[in-house]
């Protein structure tokens, strides 16, 4: 019991660190950009009003839709958006034009990830450095290249993998949320009557005199609940229970008094406005406040940036995105990768964001459209999953995910004010990744379909070739596949070029799935061709690593032995040429013809030992 309970407080030290990072520094701008934006009159009756919604929107989107429903939709212990979407792609595969909608959405949403990832590391260590300027209005100029110079350290510690420093985000983010929480009660001893503002009524007050007002600032009132898609994300990293005790035990008692000690502060003295949290601060407690806060924020990068890798596993394996060079940071945690296109791509982003806009309010109006309408689409891929895969009556399914589709299509619709004004952004880089998703999922359909209709039929092959069979050579001999049953391209080249035939031949076609995790249990599945021929098939989740050789030891006992120095892997490597005529448009066959073209090696992808591959090539037009 003692080990469980060690155990439970060390998970929920870490989730407070990865988990709420990034909602944990929104203290940093929401309340400011919200006063700031000029829409709100400043009153005593608006500030109980606005801390009121502040206080709602982070009860019903995140206590309640998140922690109390979303966290109940598992995939085999996984979270996050894509493992959602197998769940329901699942849950609705009997009804094949729905599936396909879903699918679009889902992936259109994981694609809106990589936006949000590019917006919230810039605007968070952004605003974290604008302390300075509070410090000393001097420092004003320093504000950019300190930004850039932190996000490139960020950036450039990332292929050392996060279990060295990792260890530190659970105490330094514990630490953060003590210290926001200390600066909020410090205020709200002072003027006590601010926790009034905890009455619904407030905000309901403000909503009904201001509706125009209301709708305009819910695009600022948003960044209080950043990060929000991470409690979900997290779900494998950390259990249900973890994130919940994190969230109702610390994350939201201090987020809380943080925003009500700023509107305490703002009573007291209006002029704050233009930087709340930092004015909170005695003088002595601004610099060290500075760089716990430029801490905190690149923990919460820290975060979205590990989770654009795993995104991006699971669209690889998963099939949306060609095959990348994926580094695994840990012997004993396979969930801690390294990406460097993907590291870098998202560096380059950010650079430019914080250039473009150069400074957290102007990144404010960039901020939202993209979150929102991810959370749009948790909420309706939620929908489907409780009706569909556990059965729920539709009226009890319509009642749950209603009400927070009603929500989140209003906060969706008030971002859109700012589509203008920045929130293209995020829009364009979504866009730019859905874009090369679906060119790679459609361009791979074509590639298969191209093969399939060139392809012979491989048992019927093998009893031609064994009719009068070449010279067999010792050894075993794999060949990849895509398509089981079919002979490979490797194999005809061989058998043309080389004119031998291994004693050992096994075509091993890798089948990704739709689930999570696949144990080794259920990996395998052999078939006896004769001859000393076998068709197997290798099953993965999204989850999973690909290692081919490893998964192959398990024959042994059906009767194939494999002798890792004589065994050779025979792949195919198959140029494409695009052509005029069906298909896809043109540019995008040139895109995936590039895509293919760039895609890392097979035998990286699938952890075959480099001293054993033969690879064969081929011309296809598609």
């Amino acid at each position: 019991m003692q080990t469980t309970k060690s155990s439970l407080a060390a998970l929920t030290l870490a989730a407070i660190g990865v988990v709420y990072g990034d909602i944990g520094t929104s203290v940093l701008y929401a309340i400011k950009e919200v006063f700031g934006s000029g829409h709100v009159p400043f009153t005593v009756d608006n500030v109980y009003g606005i801390l009121s919604i502040f206080f709602w929107t982070l009860t019903v989107i995140v206590s309640i839709k998140y922690v109390v429903l979303v966290l109940r939709a598992d995939n085999n212990g996984e979270g996050g958006l894509i493992a959602m979407l197998a769940l329901a792609s699942q849950a609705v595969k009997d009804k094949p034009k729905l599936r396909r909608f879903l699918l679009g959405i889902g992936i259109f949403g994981a694609s809106l990830f990589y936006g949000d990832g590019v917006i919230t590391p810039a605007i968070s260590v952004l605003s974290a450095i604008e302390g300075m300027e509070v410090v000393s209005p001097r420092f004003k100029d320093w504000v950019i290249p300190l930004t850039l110079v932190v996000l490139f350290c960020l950036f450039a510690v990332q292929k050392r993998g996060t279990g060295g420093i990792g260890r530190f985000f659970g105490p330094v983010t514990l630490l953060w949320f003590l210290v926001i929480a200390i600066l909020g009660v410090s205020h709200i001893i002072r003027h006590p009557e601010i926790l009034q503002a905890v009455s619904p009524h407030h905000a309901l007050r403000f909503m009904w005199f201001n509706p125009g007002t209301t709708f305009i600032i819910l695009g600022a009132v948003v960044l209080c609940v950043t990060g929000a898609e991470a409690l979900y994300a997290d779900l494998g990293h950390f259990g249900k229970k973890p994130i919940r005790l994190a969230w109702f035990g610390v994350a939201m008692p201090a987020l809380t008094l943080n925003y009500f000690g700023q509107g305490a502060l703002l009573l007291a003295r209006p002029e704050a406005v233009k930087n709340p949290f930092y004015m909170m601060a005695p003088d002595w407690a601004l610099l060290p406040l500075v760089v716990l806060a430029t801490a905190a924020t690149v923990i919460a990068s820290q975060a979205l940036i590990t989770g654009a890798f795993s995104v991006t596993k699971q669209a690889i394996q998963l099939g949306y995105l060609p095959r990348l060079n994926i580094q695994h940071t840990s012997v004993r945690e396979t969930g801690q990768i390294y990406i460097p296109f993907v590291n870098w791509g998202l560096f380059v982003a950010i650079v430019l964001a914080v250039v473009m806009f150069r400074s957290s309010s102007n990144l404010a109006a960039a901020y939202g459209i993209a979150v929102t309408l991810d959370m749009l689409i948790t909420t309706t891929l939620t929908f489907f999953v409780i009706r569909y895969r556990w059965h729920y009556p539709l009226a009890l399914c319509v009642a749950a995910t209603g009400w927070f589709f009603v929500v989140d299509l209003t906060f969706f619709a008030s971002n859109m004010l700012k589509l203008l004004h920045g929130g293209w952004f995020p829009l364009a880089i979504g866009g730019a990744v859905f874009t090369l998703m679906i060119t790679w999922k459609q361009g791979r359909a074509l590639l298969n379909e191209k093969l399939k209709a060139d392809a012979i039929e491989l048992s019927s092959f093998l009893e031609a070739v064994f009719v009068s069979p070449p010279t067999r050579v010792e050894g075993t001999a794999v060949f990849l596949t895509a398509e089981p049953g079919m002979v490979p391209n490797a194999m005809l080249h061989n058998l043309k070029h080389n004119k031998v035939l291994h004693e050992h031949n096994l075509f091993v076609t890798v089948q990704n799935h739709e689930v999570p995790w696949i144990g080794m249990n259920k990996r395998v599945e052999i078939e006896p061709l004769g001859h000393d021929c076998w068709q197997v098939i290798l099953h993965y989740g999204f989850k999973n690593d690909p290692d081919v050789p490893r998964a192959l030891e398990q024959i042994r006992a059906r009767g194939c032995e494999i002798e890792k120095m004589k065994t050779s892997y025979f792949l195919s490597r198959d140029t494409v040429i695009p052509t005029i005529g069906s298909g896809m448009a043109p540019w995008r066959e040139k895109l995936f013809a590039q895509m293919h073209h760039n895609a890392s090696a097979a035998a990286d992808f699938l952890s075959l030992p480099n001293n054993s591959v033969v690879e064969l090539g081929s011309k296809i037009e598609i």
